[in-house]
């Protein structure tokens, strides 16, 4: 249901959407801003997102943490170094030992 969210912002011509992945309990999300304000974007991605999943559950719980943080890269050869870093997110918690093996994430460099 999020990873639909991220795909209908790119359809949309919102954002280009480079890498991603969606943990337990927060995202990552490695974008380039094509149209609108971060702050619209992450409010309507992260509400919709909430409406399906809880409508899925059948429930009404919180699923995002209010706000989010944001960072501005540069120089084309952060882009990637930022990528692995989010693509990484599951090795690093301990979810899977191969990234490939971890279902939710995706990056335009495959």
């Amino acid at each position: 249901m999020v990873v639909k969210e991220f795909r209908s912002a790119q359809e949309q011509g919102l954002v280009r959407s480079l890498a991603w992945v969606i943990m337990p309990d927060h995202f990552h999300w490695l974008i380039e801003l094509q149209t609108g304000t971060l702050q619209r974007l992450m409010q309507a991605t992260k509400s919709r997102s909430a409406i399906a999943v809880n409508r899925a559950r059948v429930c009404s719980e919180q699923l995002w943490q209010k706000g989010y943080h944001d960072r501005a890269i540069r120089y084309d050869e952060d882009l990637l170094k930022a990528a692995r870093y989010i693509i990484a997110n599951p090795l690093r918690a301990g979810l899977v030992t191969r990234v490939v093996d971890y279902p939710l994430w995706d990056a335009v460099w495959l």
